[in-house]
């Protein structure tokens, strides 16, 4: 039946059409087949996402379209996500190496990071930056390449993800500004301070992670789960962060679904909560200050979790 398939148009409308008819989720970047099925044609082919629609009708050798078939029928029965399956995936306009030592990067975070941070960051002066929880490190780096002048921490428990941060910061040459550091959140990072923090941490729910699709099996446990209400780091995070930011210091944390559950355990913190062109994503932001005044609330809640 495949025989017929001759061009990238071909391809990719196949293997949208069987996605469909698998009924695969699409959580990885992409929201429906058509999408997902051009992001696993073009990347196992090494082209660009954004290629010319005029090399659509460009003809596949016979070990391309091997190649190509292959990765159709793994991404079905095996439910890998593409990012996996060809090794790489885009992050703020950048590519990144991803594989199942770290969550495949998809955080809205992308969005504030190509915005410049905008207005949150106008008229302040930013040298250090720690992304907390960092994965495969995307969003850390991805602030060093858009802000050339800062200097960037890159955060996690994970050793395995880490080693893949470290091969992230050498693909996107930021080796001299950007560094990978072992850390149970700011356990390892004493006298550490920066202008900003930005944390994508670990927020499904306990309920959530046992109902979630196949495709999210592939990923690390540790990078999803977060407790019965998936705030497990989070209030951590919010407890410790005023040691570890300057004076007029941002947090910016990420928290999905789990907003609710946090607005209604501290209804006095003064989050706000950002908007993206896709509407709300459940990511906050709260100046240092504003953590300091509700220290005691925060504190309280945070010890629960002990």
């Amino acid at each position: 039946m495949t025989d017929a398939l001759a061009t990238l148009l071909d391809f990719i409308r196949y293997a949208a059409s069987r996605f469909d008819e698998a009924g695969l989720t699409f959580g990885h970047s992409h929201d429906n087949a058509l999408d997902e099925a051009t992001n696993l044609v073009l990347a196992s082919l090494h082209l660009p996402p954004d290629l010319p629609p005029a090399y659509a009708q460009a003809q596949l050798t016979c070990a391309e379209r091997l190649r190509v078939l292959t990765l159709i029928e793994r991404r079905i029965a095996e439910r890998i996500p593409v990012a996996y399956l060809v090794g790489e995936t885009w992050f703020a306009g950048l590519k990144f190496k991803s594989d199942a030592r770290a969550l495949v990067p998809r955080s809205p975070i992308a969005e504030l990071i190509e915005n410049g941070f905008a207005p949150w960051l106008d008229g302040r002066e930013v040298t250090r930056a720690l992304d907390l929880c960092a994965g495969s490190g995307c969003i850390g780096i991805a602030m060093a390449v858009h802000n050339p002048d800062w200097q960037v921490d890159l955060a996690d428990i994970s050793e395995d993800a880490l080693a893949l941060a470290r091969e992230n910061i050498a693909f996107q040459h930021v080796e001299e500004r950007v560094r990978a550091l072992q850390s149970d959140l700011f356990s390892a990072l004493t006298g550490q301070r920066y202008d900003v923090i930005v944390s994508n941490p670990p927020y499904v729910t306990d309920g959530e992670y046992a109902a979630m699709p196949g495709e999210y099996a592939h990923e690390p446990k540790l990078g999803l789960a977060a407790g019965a209400d998936g705030l497990d780091l989070a209030l951590r995070i919010l407890r410790d962060a005023p040691q570890h930011l300057r004076e007029d210091g941002l947090l910016i944390v990420e928290v999905g679904e789990s907003e609710r559950a946090l607005t209604e355990l501290l209804p006095g913190l003064p989050l706000l909560w950002l908007d993206f062109k896709v509407g709300p994503m459940g990511v906050f932001l709260i100046e240092r200050a504003a953590l300091l005044e509700h220290a005691a609330a925060i504190h309280s809640v945070a010890a629960t979790r002990a």
